[in-house]
């Protein structure tokens, strides 16, 4: 409990539990769906089906934010969606930089959905001079060393690494003393940063990996083993 300026303790605020948050992103994407096509009111079971969760799961975690919804009508979808916009902090525009121009920093460079969801790229850094000045999305590449330089002119706080993994921890490492207190990490490496600097692991392999489990053991048990390109039967041949 942290003190009051009258001494007495004040509750902390340990905001949403991390499950609730990391589904309200999923349940934003279905309410602009369902305003798209034009639905003015939801029940909490329609948006968990759009969602691909429970309606219980829907109502538990939209009690984090508030009482939204009207029995008998649901949620106004507008109004929700507003809300939780509000609530992961999507109703101001937040900076980001973009470090590593590779194939996959280049996909990201040119990913038009950033802008949608509140968050504009203001720079595209690499090391390599070979880069420099490519134009990629509207912007083009300048030199890592600039860093500094654009996270003071646009407050940056939020940055992807996209680098290979040899050079991640040293290029996060800038960007906290830069000021950068967010980092999303889709390099293969795992970062060390201090308290208050907040990671966010994309590994596109791991997820692969653990839907190449799932596959297998989907398969009929004559199928488990059968070595590569066997066809799946798993028998000698004649």
């Amino acid at each position: 409990m942290a003190p009051t300026l009258d001494g007495a303790a004040a509750p902390v605020d340990k905001g949403l539990p991390e499950a609730t948050l990391s589904r309200l992103p999923v349940y934003l994407r279905a309410l602009t769906a369902l305003a798209d096509a034009g639905t003015a009111t939801c029940s909490s079971d329609a948006l968990a089906t759009a969602s691909g969760v429970t309606g219980a799961k829907v109502r538990k975690d939209l009690s984090h934010l508030g009482s939204y919804g009207t029995r008998g009508v649901g949620y106004d979808v507008s109004y929700l969606r507003h809300q939780i916009a509000r609530e992961i902090g999507l109703t101001q525009d937040w900076a980001v930089v973009v470090a590593g121009i590779g194939n996959l920093g280049h996909a990201l460079a040119n990913y038009s959905g950033f802008r949608s969801r509140g968050f504009r790229v203001v720079a595209l850094l690499d090391a390599d001079p070979q880069r420099h000045g490519e134009e990629i999305g509207g912007l083009r590449v300048r030199p890592f060393d600039d860093l500094e330089r654009v996270v003071a002119e646009h407050g940056v706080s939020i940055a992807v690494v996209a680098t290979p993994a040899a050079a991640a921890q040293e290029v996060a490492d800038r960007m906290v003393a830069a000021g950068i207190t967010s980092i999303l990490n889709f390099a293969p490496a795992v970062l060390a940063v201090p308290d208050g600097v907040d990671v966010r692991k994309v590994d596109l392999s791991t997820e692969l990996q653990i839907l190449a489990y799932h596959e297998q053991r989907k398969a009929p048990s004559s199928r488990a083993g059968a070595p590569v390109g066997t066809g799946g039967r798993g028998e000698e041949s004649a």
